[in-house]
């Protein structure tokens, strides 16, 4: 059992799945390339909950969204590719149905050599989405015990997440989860100190809720990437034509006044590699942060790799995310990857949580020396503003 809030939540070793048909939501919405998986990162990284299940003698039956499909079939938003991957990953038959509820699936069930079942997309259906309790009970029928290994999904009031827990007695998480946990809770209640944020990206307003948490319990702070040129306005510096959100002026200064408060440090960038346009092909980099006019701040310099670096080596917690500038377009990655470096040899808890900056760890050959990689992306932000997921809550016993 899992320890969490005001209950416990149970793991797969807490349950009995031999003979069972065990429901396992997973998060299999993987791009494609061509109609082919191009980054099968999120099937695998169920395989370890697949195989157990496999291996302890459940039928299984796996499910998942994929894509937008508006609660209608549409048959590029399918899930027969990952089907196809699938099959060359696991050492038994991968059984894919066209649909994920009605008559189809249940003969399936009756049939105990079919071990391995792929519903098709889940949000094929608008009932998945709306949690419309008579597609919660076609989905639960025919199943013996829930399974959800799809933490990035566990934010999200669907169906499969927290309707099925309501019709199904035995209910578990996977390892997959299990291991999310193990490295989010203590981030929300016990991080070893001192204990480090590193936040980047475009927007505060996206992350308004996670700072107000997160100042209230790290030591340092961090800020970068189109983020921190709204605290520079705040503070009076100029920052050119670099993208910023007036209306969260008042708001980075109530930050910045809460951290002085709680005696946070705060780091800010202290250079920028700059250009007129995104698209200029002449790249300048600032002696300072500030911006002159007519030109844009695209990625942090220098400088502040190295300020950044000199204060994380001695951190024992250290969470990141988001990137330090336009990670999507050379040269503006450097940094980013610079900082997924600078984190890797840190002798510290190191945890990444999701989007570029998986990408940034990954593309720069370290990701096998983080203490975790989350796969939450928004819901591991969620996760740090308020633990209590719906899908977790809908596990609780």
């Amino acid at each position: 059992m899992i320890p969490f809030q005001q209950g416990h939540i149970a793991t797969l070793q807490d349950i009995t799945v031999t003979g069972k048909t065990v429901f396992l939501r997973a998060d299999l919405n993987t791009p494609l390339q061509d109609g082919v998986v191009s980054n099968d990162a999120r099937i695998k990284a169920v395989l370890p909950t697949l195989h157990y299940l496999l291996e302890q003698g459940a039928q299984v039956v796996l499910a998942s969204h994929f894509g937008r499909p508006k609660g209608k079939v549409e048959p590029e938003f399918s899930l027969l590719p990952v089907a196809d991957r699938l099959s060359e990953l696991v050492d038994c038959d991968v059984i894919f149905t066209d649909d994920c509820i009605g008559d189809g699936v249940r003969k399936l069930l009756e049939n105990p050599k079919n071990k391995l079942i792929l519903l098709e997309n889940l949000r094929f259906h608008e009932g998945e989405k709306n949690c419309d309790p008579d597609f919660v009970e076609a989905l639960a029928k025919g199943m013996d015990v829930y399974v959800n290994d799809a933490f990035g999904t566990l934010h999200r009031d669907h169906a499969s997440i927290t309707g099925m827990p309501k019709q199904i007695e035995t209910c578990a998480v996977g390892l997959l989860v299990e291991k999310e946990l193990s490295y989010l809770q203590p981030l929300v209640k016990s991080a070893a100190k001192p204990y480090a944020v590193i936040l980047g990206g475009a927007k505060i307003s996206d992350k308004i809720k996670v700072v107000e948490q997160l100042v209230k319990k790290v030591d340092r702070l961090f800020i970068g990437g189109a983020m921190a040129f709204t605290f520079l306005k705040a503070n009076g510096l100029p920052i050119g034509n670099s993208l910023y959100e007036p209306d969260m002026i008042d708001y980075a200064k109530k930050i910045m006044e809460e951290a002085s408060s709680r005696r946070v440090s705060v780091f800010f960038p202290r250079d920028f590699q700059i250009a007129q346009s995104i698209d200029a092909t002449e790249v300048q980099i600032t002696e300072t942060a500030r911006i002159p006019d007519g030109w844009m701040g695209l990625d942090v310099g220098p400088k502040t790799i190295a300020h950044f670096a000199t204060y994380l080596k001695d951190v024992k917690t250290v969470f990141w995310n988001g990137p330090m500038g336009m990670f999507e377009k050379e040269p503006f990655d450097q940094a980013t990857i610079a900082i997924a470096k600078a984190i890797a040899p840190l002798d510290a808890v190191k945890i990444i949580g999701g989007g570029d900056s998986v990408a940034a760890v990954e593309r720069s050959g370290v990701s096998d020396q983080m203490s975790h990689v989350s796969t939450g992306g928004g819901a591991t932000l969620e996760f740090l503003k308020d633990p209590r997921l719906p899908g977790l809550k809908a596990l609780l016993s």
